[in-house]
């Protein structure tokens, strides 16, 4: 449990400290957009009220809000009890991804109201509309991660 909360705790400062020097130093929140390597790599800003893909934003209510920030808090107890079982260190990995991306996640919700995404990559011809954020990348790896090798994940017996 030491080594998944450590874990998490990197990811979690990771996560919000990529989001201060985004949002906070480079101002982007004023700037909007920031032209990196394009099309492959740029910065977007965008605040997600809602849960993934903006889904059931622009509500305006504070209620969804505290309901997401409960239900994160919620399943990520559940993850971290249920990622006790894993020995290994890629179970470990696999489990704090996904908690220090909820942990960065829901202080967004708390600090600003709404989590802030920035990063957004386009390839080819085709256009992103979608910004994303460390968190969300941690958050995906780990569930896919636990998704594919689950099954053979070092586990207490």
């Amino acid at each position: 449990m030491k080594r998944i909360l450590l874990l998490s705790a990197i990811i979690f400062l990771l996560d919000q400290s990529s989001k201060w020097f985004v949002v906070e130093y480079l101002d982007l929140m004023m700037r909007q957009a920031i032209n990196v390597f394009p099309p492959y790599l740029n910065l977007r800003m965008a605040w997600n009220e809602g849960v993934n893909f903006g889904l059931f934003s622009g509500q305006g209510s504070d209620m969804l809000r505290y309901i997401l920030i409960a239900v994160t808090l919620t399943v990520t107890v559940g993850v971290l009890w249920w990622g006790r079982r894993f020995t290994g260190w890629f179970g470990t990995f696999l489990i704090a991804c996904i908690v220090g991306g909820a942990l960065g996640n829901t202080v967004d919700r708390i600090v600003y109201g709404a989590v802030a995404d920035f990063l957004n990559m386009s390839c080819c011809g085709w256009r992103n509309p979608y910004s994303f954020n460390v968190a969300d990348v941690s958050i995906f790896v780990g569930a896919i991660g636990l998704v594919l090798f689950s099954e053979r994940l070092q586990q207490r017996a």
